[in-house]
């Protein structure tokens, strides 16, 4: 199978792609490259979740990525004033994270610029080309996360597994 026709190689392309496009977008219109598209997608998560306690564990779930990419991220975050972390009241061992007012402000200018890029993304797609996409893209996204719940629970199993 030639590279090109992997599906590995076609997303992460697609990946690329939809990233550089987001930031050569926002750079000429705005004149700024101070957000990532996956600070982007955070910031969105905090804001439709806003009446809830978010945290951590939170966003490594919804976004499938690991722990200690999510503090990487979370700390950058914060020092660049787009969120805070907040003691919750039953235990103060845990940090919520919120938004702060910059951080509502830079989400509705990224998401203005994201639906761009959303239009222009389907064009030439008909509405049902996009039904179809989506329908297969969710179906990879549970093959490869059974796999990896699969691939932890064998690597459990082994674990507790008697030598002989």
């Amino acid at each position: 199978m030639k590279r090109k026709d992997m599906l590995g190689f076609l997303i992460k392309t697609l990946d690329n792609l939809f990233f550089r496009n987001m930031f050569a977008y926002e750079t000429r219109q705005r004149g700024v490259d101070e957000v990532t598209v996956m600070h982007g997608w955070i910031l969105g998560f905090l804001f439709e979740n806003d009446n809830k306690d978010i945290f951590q564990k939170d966003i490594e779930v919804e976004f499938s990525i690991a722990k200690s990419t999510v503090t990487s991220i979370v700390k950058l975050m914060e020092k660049k004033g787009y969120i805070f972390r907040e003691s919750v009241e039953k235990d103060g061992r845990l940090k919520k994270l919120a938004l702060t007012e910059r951080g509502r402000r830079i989400h509705e200018r990224h998401m203005g610029d994201m639906d761009i890029l959303e239009e222009r993304c389907r064009r030439n797609i008909t509405p049902e080309e996009f039904k179809v996409f989506l329908t297969v893209a969710e179906k990879l996204k549970q093959n490869l996360e059974e796999d990896i719940a699969n691939s932890i629970s064998q690597s459990n199993d082994l674990a507790m597994k008697p030598e002989e």
